[in-house]
Parts: structure tokens; C-alpha cells; sequence
């Protein structure tokens, strides 16, 4: 009946329009028909339809109202390294809560909204979980039947921060960290066919702990926010052949109209090749095929040079060829850029970006959401966030004690960003005048490894162009040591050893903090000196911020206009230093978070807080000061 019933209306519906109740039923029919179709979409119903909803939030952003299990985060999660097939798995994920020392549930009463942190609304659980608990997820999955006879690689973009891994009740592997994706070869676990049973569990000691963990905290105030555990990036699957690309390396080289390209196998066999495209706009400029010991180095003539101005970028193809069979094929991108350290006319040390003196003025990014806490709403989010620091004439953003999940850095490269980068602190706090602090040998080794993965995962990307090793004090150890270490990793970056407080004379800037400011250090030799953060001019909006009572920020003011004039001041101040030798300056913040109003955006970006006409006119004017 029911298949009957639709043929008929549509029949209807192409002839005549739809009269339904007089051509074919009596009402009483017509009753007993909507009844039994009712019933019929009911059970043909996923259960994620009718499951799950947020949890109680003080603020939601008009991207969060409309998440759903359904449409939940489904963009590829690899942009510089893109293969044609893969496997998403967010959405409703079977969830528990449990004492930290107990095995799995025996019975998963509840459901969780992956990617979405356990603490935030859009997780539809929003609740604290404490380092005495860990959180478990379970969900079941099913292979392509073309994914036979492949390796599979089980994906987490991101996890806070211990996360053990189970397929099929065989134990996969521990991962330890709250920033960096990962993988799983899961190949040996997988059965022939059929549903594959996923358990994932994951502890994280927040503030109790010494891990890298930003400004989480498990009792949130001041400039601390609440803190997030779990799954809080995609989770996605790929089939590769056994030899494979396993990385790619990226290395930019303007002044020599070139791109050299390195390329890491896994499992490397005899008698391969590898053959790598530059393109642009899908035509071929250069090509070179090579065996994986060579080096690979493709001419980009006259090349299109990247800027936040222009933010040119060129397609790049990679293949692994063994005789005629294509064994894996990769797309990626770059962008042909340069930053380095440069004088001025005057003799001063400048940031140079392309070889010519360049300003950059942003704003710090904490990369917290109401609704989300560390994970977007949606990509479309990031990319409002980042629209809007346009157009308010920002080149650069500071993306502060935490690091992104790799699609956001992508958006970066693609709308002309330029980003330092923090490595998330934690661990013990030094004040202005204590020497560098003492960890234990596993504190330092873990902040060590994280500290390597950020700068190997972001290294081809060519809109982060400073690392900053530590804020202000936070965590701070082995200064010099490790500012000659990361300059090492990645001799193509600026390094950045301490933003603010606490400097030791390395690295390759000197940067200073002053609020409201603006200021500038005493000009160096052989560093460039820089305002790191400055403003936090504060401005509550009603019905916009996360708590009625106590917003905090550095100044308060009271309107839009207000706001939009004490910062147009700042800036007329900041010009002088740009002259006196200011390489770059951070204003303080893009967004409100939690109980901070000091954004140019509130915490739901409902509402920009200034006139964007006037920012952007006073941000171009300091910017182009060094053309």
C-alpha cells in the first residue's frame, strides 16, 4: 500500500497537481493511510535522528543549530596529502563514563557526537570529566568490499590526550597527545566481512597532569577555560597498498625558481619510481620522474609567489610507479614563499617575507567555540573567523597555546593568513625574574615529542611562518636548548623562544607583551623585535556572553563605537613604533571566550563589536608604512 500510495501521487502530482483525499480515499481511508505511513517512516528512522540533541549551552553559534548526526563534519580531514578513497566515521559513537582504573562497560547507556569534546554542548553530553575518570566510545563499521586485500589505517585528527584503541576486541595501540593526528594499522584486526566492532578509550589529567594542554582547566576562570577531553578531531579510515607514500616534505626555494620535494615510503621495494607533477590551474608546468633515492627538484619558472595579498598556490601530484602498475597516488599543494630576517634601509632587523620588509599585524586566536569548545561547529566557522579578520585588514593570526586541526591551516594557505603558531604550554609556570624551570624526564620528553609532531605535521604549510616555543613563562624550560633544536627541525621558520616575560637572548625574535599598550622593545642586532600581544580592549554584549555577571577584559568599554575609536588610537600610537623598528604586533583577541570580552567578535560571532570600515582602513595604513 504504502509503495502503491506514493506512485499514485506522484503520477497525479506530474498531471494534474495532487488532490488526493477526493480522488482516491474517504477520509476515514485517508486516517488509516497517514497513520500507517507514519509508522512506516518511524521505523525506517535512524536512531541518530531521534537520539541525540545538544546539551545546555550559556551561548550557541548559528553553525552549531544546525549540526546533526548527519551532516556532522564530513570534509576530508588531509588536505596536503589527499587520497581518492577513504572512510568517515564521525557521528553517533555508543559513550560511557568510568573510574580511570576500570575496563571497559560492561553496557553503554548513553551516545556522544563525534568529533565534539565529552564537555561540549554539541557532544550532546556536556559534562566535566575529571583525571579520576576516562571516557570510552564504541562504534561499529564495514569495509568497502574494494578495500579487500589493502592495508588499512585507522585516522584520529585529534584526542585528548591518552587514547587506547580496540578493533574487534584485539588492542590496537596506545597514542599519548592532545594536538597531533595519528594513525592505526588496523589491517591484522579486521575480519573477512561484516560489521568490525571500534572501542576507544581516553584519559586525560588536564591540569593535573604535566602534558601540553593549553588553557584548559578543570575549574575554569579568569583567562583559564573549560577544559577538553576525548575524541575532538575527525576520525576516518583509508586503504593504501603495502608500499606507500607515508610523507611528504615540501621545501619552497624562490630564490632559486624551484620546489625540492621529498617523499617517505613505507615499505620501499626494488626497481620504483617516483613521478611528481607541479600544476597550474590543472596545467602541467613541470614533471620528473625519479627512483625514491634521488632527489626530486621540479623548475617553477617565474613563479607566482604566495602573500596574504595573494595567496597563490600551485597543485602538486605524486605517484609510486613499479614498471606499469601505479602502486599510490597523492595530491597535495604548496605555496612559494619565503620569511627571513632582513635589514631595512635604515639598518634595522626586519621580518622579510619574500625578501622585502614586511609588517604583520593580527590577532591572538585562542580557537575556542561555545558550542564546540576546541572543535568548530563547521569548517564554514573557520572560515567566517578568518573572512572577518580580513576583512577588518589583519594579515596574520597567532594561533594561541593550541594547535588546529590540519584543514584549518589549509583555509590559512588558502584565503592569505600568515600564522605563529604556539606550542601548547603546560607542566609548572616561572615568573618574570625565576630562571627556566625543572621538569622531570617525562614531562620533558612528552612536551619534546609534541613539540616535534606540531612543526612535522604544519611543515608544509605555507602560511605558518613562526613557531613559538612558549608563553610567558608557561612551562618554560631548556630555553636555548630547545630554540636551537626547533631551528634545526625547520630552518626555513622563524623561531620565537618566548612570547612575552621571560626572554633568554635566542631565537629570532625578542617579543614583548603590553596591555593595553601598544610598546616595543629596545631594537638588536640580530633579532628582530616584535609586540606579541597588546589591546584587550573589552566590550560585553548583552545576550552574547557567557555569563551575566563578571566578564572580564583589560579596558572596558561601552559600545561598538567606543570600542572602534579606542582602537583606532592604539594603532596611531602603534605606527610610531613601526617606524622605531617594529617588526609585528598581535592584537589581543579575535573572539570573546568564556568569561573574556576582549574580542573584536563575540564568543557566538553573532556580532562584530567594531565598524569594520574603520579597522580595516587604520590596519591597512600601519601595514603599509614599510612599502
Amino acid at each position: 500500500m504504502y509503495t502503491w500510495f506514493c506512485q499514485v501521487v506522484i503520477l497525479e502530482k506530474g498531471r494534474k497537481g495532487i488532490k488526493m483525499k477526493e480522488k482516491f480515499f474517504n477520509w476515514r481511508e485517508w486516517l488509516i493511510v497517514m497513520g500507517i505511513i507514519g509508522w512506516l517512516v518511524a521505523c525506517q528512522t535512524s536512531p541518530e535522528v531521534t537520539s541525540w540533541k545538544p546539551a545546555s549551552s550559556p551561548l550557541t553559534t548559528h553553525w552549531g543549530k544546525k549540526v546533526s548526526p548527519q551532516n556532522v563534519w564530513k570534509v576530508y580531514p588531509r588536505p596536503q596529502l589527499r587520497r581518492k578513497d577513504w572512510l568517515d566515521l564521525n557521528g553517533l559513537w555508543d559513550f560511557a563514563i568510568l573510574p580511570v582504573n576500570e575496563g571497559p562497560p560492561q553496557e553503554y547507556q548513553r551516545q556522544i557526537l563525534v568529533p565534539f569534546p565529552v564537555e561540549a554542548s554539541l557532544s550532546g553530553v556536556g559534562q566535566k570529566v575529571t583525571e579520576k575518570e576516562k571516557v570510552w566510545y564504541r562504534r561499529f563499521f564495514s569495509l568497502p568490499s574494494a578495500w579487500r586485500g589493502k592495508k588499512i589505517y585507522l585516522h584520529f585528527e585529534a584526542s585528548d590526550w591518552e587514547t587506547t584503541v580496540w578493533v574487534n576486541g584485539q588492542r590496537i595501540g596506545t597514542h599519548r597527545g592532545g594536538y597531533d593526528p595519528f594513525k592505526f594499522d588496523i589491517s591484522s584486526a579486521l575480519k573477512g566481512q561484516g560489521d568490525q566492532e571500534l572501542v576507544v578509550a581516553v584519559w586525560d589529567p588536564t591540569d593535573k597532569g604535566y602534558q601540553p594542554r593549553g588553557k584548559q582547566v578543570l575549574e575554569p576562570h579568569g583567562i583559564w577555560y573549560t577544559a577538553v577531553t576525548g575524541l575532538w578531531g575527525t576520525v576516518w579510515m583509508e586503504p593504501v597498498e603495502e608500499t606507500h607514500i607515508e610523507q611528504v616534505r615540501i621545501f619552497p626555494d624562490i630564490d632559486n625558481e624551484m620546489v625540492q620535494v621529498k617523499v617517505n615510503l613505507a615499505s620501499p621495494q626494488a626497481d620504483l619510481n617516483l613521478k611528481a607533477k607541479v600544476l597550474e590551474k590543472d596545467k602541467v608546468i613541470a614533471e620528473k620522474i625519479v627512483s625514491p633515492e634521488e632527489e626530486l627538484i621540479l623548475p617553477v619558472v617565474k613563479p607566482h609567489l604566495w602573500s596574504p595579498e595573494d595567496p597563490y598556490l600551485y597543485d602538486l601530484e605524486i605517484e609510486v610507479i613499479k614498471g606499469d602498475q601505479l602502486l599510490d597516488k597523492v595530491k597535495s599543494y604548496f605555496g612559494l614563499r619565503k620569511i627571513s630576517l632582513g635589514r631595512d634601509p635604515q639598518g634595522r632587523v626586519r621580518i622579510f617575507l619574500n625578501n622585502r620588509p614586511y609588517f604583520q599585524l593580527g590577532t591572538l586566536d585562542q580557537g575556542f567555540w561555545p558550542d564546540g569548545l576546541y572543535t568548530a561547529p563547521s569548517e564554514k566557522a573557520w572560515i567566517y573567523d578568518l573572512n572577518v579578520l580580513k576583512k577588518l585588514g589583519f594579515n596574520l593570526i597567532r594561533k594561541h597555546v593550541k594547535v588546529e586541526p590540519r584543514r584549518f591551516y589549509y583555509w590559512c594557505d588558502r584565503l592569505g593568513l600568515l600564522v605563529w603558531q604556539d606550542m601548547p604550554s603546560g607542566d609548572k609556570f616561572i615568573k618574570v625574574n625565576e630562571p627556566d624551570g625543572q621538569r622531570t624526564a617525562e614531562s620533558a620528553a612528552q612536551f619534546r615529542l609534541e613539540l616535534r609532531r606540531m612543526i612535522e605535521n604544519l611543515f608544509n604549510h605555507p602560511s605558518v611562518i613562526v613557531w613559538v616555543i612558549f608563553n610567558e613563562g608557561w612551562g618554560q624550560f631548556e630555553t636555548e636548548k630547545l630554540s636551537e633544536w626547533v631551528k634545526k627541525l625547520d630552518p626555513t621558520r622563524l623561531v620565537d623562544s618566548a612570547s612575552g616575560w621571560v626572554d633568554r637572548g635566542v631565537g629570532d625574535l625578542k617579543d614583548i607583551h603590553a596591555y593595553p599598550g601598544p610598546a616595543m622593545p629596545s631594537l638588536e642586532e640580530t633579532r628582530a623585535v616584535v609586540l606579541g600581544e597588546f589591546g584587550g580592549l573589552g566590550l560585553a554584549v548583552p545576550h552574547h556572553i557567557w555569563q551575566k555577571e563578571k566578564s572580564w577584559g583589560y579596558r572596558n568599554l561601552t559600545s561598538f563605537t567606543d570600542l572602534t575609536q579606542a582602537y583606532v588610537e592604539l594603532i596611531k600610537k602603534l605606527m610610531v613604533c613601526v617606524d622605531q623598528g617594529l617588526s609585528a604586533a598581535v592584537y589581543t583577541q579575535t573572539s570573546d571566550v568564556e568569561i573574556e570580552v576582549n574580542g573584536l567578535l563575540t564568543y557566538d560571532r553573532n556580532q562584530v563589536k567594531v565598524f569594520i570600515d574603520k579597522i580595516a582602513a587604520i590596519n591597512h595604513q600601519v601595514r603599509n608604512l614599510l612599502d
